[in-house]
């Protein structure tokens, strides 16, 4: 008997419009030969279960994760989250889950919460001996002092919003001068903020991919931004190269998946997740990790999957099995 798939994508944040983009293409590589897939687009207290492609919808019931079509109750099997920012990557819908013991395709609720708050996840694999850019920690209504800032970091210094994704409200910030708009922009987006120091190199992207029966070491990307970093005009409109496989030698990429499975299994992470790094010569700075990636056909993860020589839709039926075990 096939199992039902829902797929869910939307969410609030400013990350929507990805996600939606992301959760289109999840469902549209599920094997339907497998799988009865259903799309949900949740917008705040709205999870609508999309069918005949959208034109029509029906509420889920929250109370048991269903919904009733044609007097027919239908359960769903397993939840595929492709919800990036709230509340599908912070461990709210995860908790939700949890509770009425439905399995999900990502990172349980606490490692889900942990790494979506970029300065804890720092905190947390500091005693794993893991490399990061320095960085100082805000909450919104603290004094920012540039001086400060200055003669701990240094200019240019990243000001990022410490939850939140895609680069939405990030700025590179030159000058002391530049500061308090960043700081207003990564604060719209955001009640806590890090400020973290620049440090020159390379931007490499690493998907993990590992479920109980299998482990892949998926290629490195190299991100070649045509603006000041990778912000969301460069990952979403067209303006970065990105190269996958990345040229890298036999030597450091053996080192960066190392890293990569290192921080994988130390946060204990599940199914695919996408790690972020700058290197900086023969060092190998840690700069966040993703649990929910973006999933588009444009996205790092089916980009390396591809080099992988793995499809889109093994990828998918492998990440649903696995959360059934």
């Amino acid at each position: 008997m096939k199992k039902n798939i829902a797929v869910i994508y939307g969410g609030n944040s400013s990350e929507f419009e990805v996600s939606v983009n992301s959760g289109k293409q999840v469902s549209a590589n599920i094997d339907k030969t497998r799988y009865n897939v259903y799309e949900i687009l949740l917008i705040g207290e709205s999870w609508a279960v999309q069918l005949n492609e959208g034109k029509d919808v029906t509420e889920v019931d929250k109370s048991d994760f269903s919904f009733t079509c044609q007097g027919e109750k239908i359960k769903f099997d397993v939840a595929f989250i492709v919800i990036h920012g709230t509340p599908g990557e912070d461990g709210l819908l995860q908790s939700y889950f949890d509770m009425l013991h439905v399995p999900y395709t990502s990172c349980n609720a606490f490692v889900s919460m942990l790494t979506f708050n970029k300065y804890a996840t720092k905190c947390f694999l500091r005693d794993a001996g893991v490399k990061m850019a320095r960085e100082r920690y805000f909450r919104k209504g603290e004094p920012v002092h540039a001086e400060e800032l200055e003669q701990q970091l240094g200019f240019p210094v990243f000001v990022k919003p410490n939850t939140g994704g895609s680069s939405c409200g990030v700025s590179k910030v030159k000058s002391a001068a530049a500061l308090k708009r960043a700081l207003d922009d990564a604060f719209a987006e955001s009640d806590t903020v890090i400020v973290e120091e620049y440090i020159a190199g390379r931007e490499l992207q690493q998907g993990v991919f590992k479920t109980a029966g299998k482990t892949l070491d998926l290629p490195a990307t190299e991100i070649f931004s045509q603006n000041e970093f990778f912000d969301y005009a460069a990952k979403y409109k067209g303006q970065s190269k990105e190269v996958t496989p990345a040229e890298l030698t036999p030597e450091l990429f053996r080192r960066i998946s190392e890293q990569s499975m290192l921080i994988y299994d130390y946060l204990g992470c599940k199914g695919v997740v996408r790690i972020d790094y700058i290197v900086q010569g023969a060092e190998i700075y840690f700069l966040e990790i993703n649990t929910v990636p973006g999933m588009s056909a444009q996205s790092i993860v089916p980009q390396q999957l591809r080099a992988a020589g793995m499809s889109l839709t093994e990828a998918l039926a492998l990440l649903i099995e696995n959360s059934l075990h």
